[in-house]
């Protein structure tokens, strides 16, 4: 994959400060399932007018429990919000209505942060994404490259809106993969400020929120450049190119030298090259693949990446795989205390940011609203990855440590939970209370009941 295709250039980024709420401390009071979904929606009432969030509140919970196309009139018809109230106030809600996603998005980081990274450095993940969108009156889209489609040689392009999230890392009580809840969520513009200037400002937001903490940003080879930004408190680790510029640290100024002082030492030999030459030195590790122990040899060295990062050293590690059946995969991180084992393993941590594209796209239908104008498509796909977050903050927090997990003839090994089991956990309770509030919750009607329950679960 070529990497660097934004540039490497610094932009003068203009970072904003953080927005404040009037009701910034997040009061948490989860009960246990459904209720604490509604408890959980509760808690973004001060985003939104009374009118405005009781429609949010219905909008939300029927995206959840719709078994057909999630277009706003599907959502109503799926959710049961035919006859309640007119249907342009839900579409209201997502284009033009008064509220604000940067508000949204700082209190679900509040949120997040309070519960899942209480204290410690946070881990935070970043890519971006193609939301098809083949109208071409849509707000925000335009043709980008589509990554999912595009491999090798073959480069494939499509129309769409091209989101940059970040999210945090959350390692969930069940081990294996760990989580990637999306904290913000930024829209590139044709013509706007790049990719890297975006997750700048949501950095910096993030930094204002939490002036006492430290942040970990692990991204692909796109945004290495940001190494050199001079982000506030935020150590970088990317994948770095194997045909990258390498210098030694400047030498010690001589006493007595005139001019200036040399800002980098003698060329180093490229990743690739150094590999290739080196036989000693190759270190046996253990490293952490997506949630799963795998042997590497690595081989490190503290080098300066002049044209990415001039003014600090980074550390350089050469992943390879012991049985040759991969290539060599070169990373770096701006962390020098970081072992080159925990270098690797923090970089192969980012593959849950795709996880969470791939189920906000297929799981939940982010790509289905049919808002064409204002903010309406932002806050459609925005709200997608909001969902995706407060779904798994609800699974954590009500189903416990050890969750039920289905046992199914044809995957009898399962011992963790999808994104698919929450997401049919919540529905299973939101539709279990609904038929049990209109009918009755009589032993025997329950009984005949759950067979339509779990296929309203499963739906979609």
């Amino acid at each position: 994959m070529k990497q660097h295709r934004r540039g490497g250039s610094r932009e003068a980024a203009t970072l904003s400060a953080p927005p404040t709420l009037k009701n910034s401390p997040v009061q948490w009071n989860l009960r246990p399932k459904g209720e604490g979904w509604r408890d959980l929606l509760a808690l973004f009432a001060p985003v939104f007018t009374a009118p405005g969030f009781a429609i949010f509140r219905e909008l939300a919970t029927s995206w959840v429990v719709c078994p057909v196309r999630r277009t706003v009139t599907g959502m109503m018809r799926g959710g049961g919000l035919v006859s309640r109230r007119p249907h342009d106030a839900y579409h209201r809600l997502v284009r033009c209505a008064s509220w604000s996603l940067e508000e949204l998005w700082t209190l679900t980081a509040l949120l997040l942060v309070r519960l899942f990274a209480p204290e410690g450095r946070i881990d935070l993940l970043t890519d971006d994404t193609l939301f098809h969108r083949p109208g071409r009156k849509i707000e925000g889209a335009g043709v980008f490259r589509d990554a999912v489609r595009s491999g090798g040689k073959s480069v494939v392009y499509d129309r769409g809106l091209n989101l940059v999230p970040l999210a945090l890392r959350v390692r969930p009580p069940w081990g294996g993969e760990p989580l990637a809840l999306p904290l913000d969520v930024r829209l590139y513009r044709k013509g706007g400020v790049s990719h890297l200037v975006l997750v700048a400002q949501m950095v910096q937001k993030l930094a204002g929120l939490f002036p006492d903490r430290t942040f970990h940003l692990i991204a692909d080879g796109a945004y290495a450049p940001l190494a050199g930004w001079k982000l506030p408190r935020t150590e970088v680790t990317s994948r770095m190119r194997k045909d990258a510029a390498l210098y030694a640290l400047p030498p010690p100024r001589r006493p007595g030298r005139v001019g200036r002082p040399r800002k980098k030492g003698r060329r180093l030999p490229t990743p690739k090259t150094w590999a290739k030459r080196t036989k000693k030195g190759w270190k046996r590790a253990w490293v952490d693949r997506r949630g799963r122990m795998a042997q590497r040899l690595l081989l490190s060295r503290d080098a300066l990446w002049y044209h990415v990062c001039p003014d600090r050293p980074v550390r350089v590690v050469v992943s390879r795989d012991p049985r040759g059946r991969e290539k060599d995969d070169v990373f770096f991180t701006t962390d020098l205390a970081m072992a080159p084992g925990a270098v690797v393993s923090h970089y192969f941590g980012r593959w849950p940011v795709e996880d969470t594209f791939r189920s906000s796209k297929q799981s939940l239908g982010g790509e289905e609203p049919q808002t064409w104008k204002g903010v309406g498509p932002e806050r459609a796909a925005s709200l997608a990855f909001w969902l995706y977050s407060m779904i798994w903050t609800w699974y954590l927090e009500t189903q416990g440590p050890k969750p039920k997990v289905p046992k199914l003839p044809w995957y009898p090994k399962k011992e963790r939970p999808s994104f698919v089991d929450a997401v049919s956990a919540l529905r299973r309770e939101l539709w279990r209370e609904e038929i049990s509030s209109r009918c009755g919750g009589t032993q025997h009607l329950a009984k005949i009941t759950r067979p339509l329950v779990e296929v309203l679960a499963l739906s979609r």
